[in-house]
């Protein structure tokens, strides 16, 4: 938003200079080849290239992790999407119709993920998780038909060979992928040569980004990995040789998947120095108050923004409700009514791909109309979302949660449910929210929290609390037995003492140390000694450990709050917002 503001300041003080600098070209020549483009360009076709690589891994992860898993979840996005780009079509070609403008109405159908996000995390405090995700599949489907939009429409005369050359790229890396490779310089050579040949054949090369994004999988660390990063390390501890140096970094670096590494990798940049040179790049355009009103009565800027303001909550919210009532229930969006309105009134937001057609359909003064519609748009967008927020506000506590939540089924990350004839359950079993931590009880992020979960449990009512063991016997040699005497006290029903004493006294869990907590309980000492000796709870402890790794659990602490895996930090504020989200959700659905 300040780079879009700066280019229009900059374009007004001094429009020639703004100009010049844009259209400077540059060129990248190896002997007789080579690429030239105007800085502009270079911008719009070269560096929003790594920004839709990273809108594409976003979506990814979340077919891979999150919501989207389960695919059925992306039948009613995947309509909502479609339908919020037909309907601003429609709504724009209305306004031009029979005019030479209603060659632009790619303009008027995109929705800019950057904003949409944006504005949702400015105003949307108070909405449910699964509206982000609703956002980023929406925009995902939007990018796609947008940028097919650019290649089949707006493109220039194709060059069938170089169009040939780069069907054949892809299928490289596709094959590559199928082939289980996972060096990041061979995809990041086959990406720069697909991006050329896209070039080259006329079709606007950014949807190389979206498509490499989406091909690049992700996966929870393994636990299997991360002990083999631990043994790695160890042997480097033993030897610290520049080879195994290079072995850990690897090892490491393998753990994770190449989503999360790459998203880490570029986030930043995109986020911080790609849009904001995109704005910077398009967003200037003179504004005269004789050009406003021109533009004001332009059916360019008048269908732009009716069909982005209005047009995108529409086709969305109707996709939507369609889609749900046909299915009889069984599809319904990720959040409730009122905040699939809101969300669709920030999809309204267009400024990448809106801009770039642009560029592509007009010149002269219909560009510039354009940009006025596309930069009103976001400002209408951002207003109407803002409006709507508040509105929500004022509806009783239990209308209102429903509008925002809905009474769509939360996806279940925890693999084993919580059975309080076997877990270890603190708070009453008919609580609405139940808590599920995996923890160890050697682990120092788990001491550190504990306190927050007594915090937690004491502060808020409503809440039941489930341990379940996962010692990290690669780092920590003591977890195991620790376990054990937790589960050779619950022989004696006295768990949570022990559980207590445990976390208090991550240092010494020595095996004198836990016969030391046994007295101190006023346990039977003998048959505490006998338990520990035979390791008859390590079958117990390993029933645990494996549901751990059903649900893709591979560190500690990891919490589980009404099934759903909590990503966020385990600091009181974090724990106690999810918590309050599940009990509203719960009233909701109950």
């Amino acid at each position: 938003m300040a780079a879009a503001l700066a280019a229009l300041a900059w374009a007004n003080v001094a429009p020639a200079a703004y100009e010049a600098l844009w259209h400077t070209e540059l060129s990248v020549r190896v002997g007789r080849y080579g690429v030239g483009l105007g800085l502009r360009e270079w911008v719009n076709s070269g560096l929003m290239t790594l920004f839709f690589f990273v809108v594409g891994l976003e979506a990814r992860r979340e077919f891979d992790m999150g919501e989207l898993r389960e695919r059925k979840r992306v039948t009613l996005p995947l309509l909502a999407g479609l339908s919020g780009m037909l309907v601003p079509v429609g709504l724009y070609l209305a306004v031009n119709v029979g005019e030479p403008s209603a060659y632009g109405w790619g303009a008027a159908m995109s929705t800019d993920t950057a904003f949409a996000l944006g504005m949702l995390a400015l105003i949307g405090k108070r909405m449910p998780p699964g509206l982000r995700v609703f956002i980023l599949t929406l925009s995902v489907v939007d990018d796609f038909v947008a940028l097919a939009v650019v290649a089949g429409v707006y493109s220039g005369p194709l060059s069938m060979a170089a169009l040939l050359c780069a069907a054949a790229v892809f299928a490289v890396v596709l094959m590559a992928r199928a082939a289980g490779l996972r060096c990041g310089a061979v995809y990041a050579l086959l990406g720069a040569v697909l991006w050329l040949a896209l070039l080259e054949s006329g079709i606007d090369p950014v949807v190389t980004g979206l498509a490499m994004g989406l091909l690049t999988s992700a996966h929870p660390a393994a636990r299997s990995e991360l002990e083999r990063a631990s043994d790695l390390f160890r042997f480097f501890r033993e030897q610290p040789t520049p080879d195994l140096e290079r072995s850990v970094r690897r090892g490491l670096a393998s753990a994770l998947s190449p989503n999360e590494r790459l998203q880490r990798q570029y986030h930043l940049w995109t986020s911080f120095v790609i849009a904001p040179l995109f704005a910077l790049a398009n967003a200037g355009i003179e504004l005269s108050g004789e050009q406003l009103s021109r533009a004001f009565t332009s059916p360019i800027t008048l269908g732009v923004l009716l069909a982005l303001v209005l047009g995108k909550p529409l086709g969305i919210l109707g996709a939507s409700s369609l889609t749900t009532l046909l299915s009889g229930g069984r599809l319904r969006p990720p959040a409730g009514w009122g905040a699939v309105a809101v969300g669709g009134s920030l999809a309204g937001a267009a400024f990448t791909v809106s801009l770039l057609i642009a560029d592509l359909a007009f010149d002269g003064t219909q560009l510039a109309d354009a940009k006025v519609g596309v930069l009103s748009a976001v400002l209408c967008s951002f207003a109407l979302g803002l409006l709507l927020t508040r509105l929500l506000a004022f509806l009783p506590k239990r209308l209102r949660l429903r509008a925002l939540l809905g009474r769509a089924e939360s996806m279940v990350d925890l693999a084993v449910p919580v059975d309080p004839e076997r877990d270890h359950v603190r708070g009453p079993n008919d609580a609405p929210v139940t808590v599920v931590e995996y923890g160890d009880f050697e682990c120092p992020y788990c001491g550190q929290a504990e306190p927050v979960v007594r915090e937690l449990l004491r502060d808020v009512g409503g809440v039941r609390y489930v341990w379940r063991h996962l010692p990290l016997n690669d780092v920590h040699p003591h977890a195991q037995l620790a376990a054990e005497a937790a589960e050779a006290a619950a022989g004696q029903r006295r768990f949570w003492e022990m559980h207590d004493l445990l976390l208090d006294h991550q240092g010494a869990l020595l095996a004198p140390d836990l016969l030391r907590y046994a007295a101190e309980l006023g346990l039977d000492a003998e048959r505490f000694r006998r338990d520990l000796r035979a390791h008859r709870a390590a079958a117990r402890v390993a029933e645990d450990v494996e549901s751990a790794d059903l649900s893709g659990v591979s560190g500690t602490p990891t919490f589980f709050v009404n099934g759903r895996r909590h990503h966020g930090a385990y600091d009181i504020a974090g724990l106690k917002a999810a918590v309050r989200e599940a009990r509203a959700r719960a009233a909701v659905m109950g």
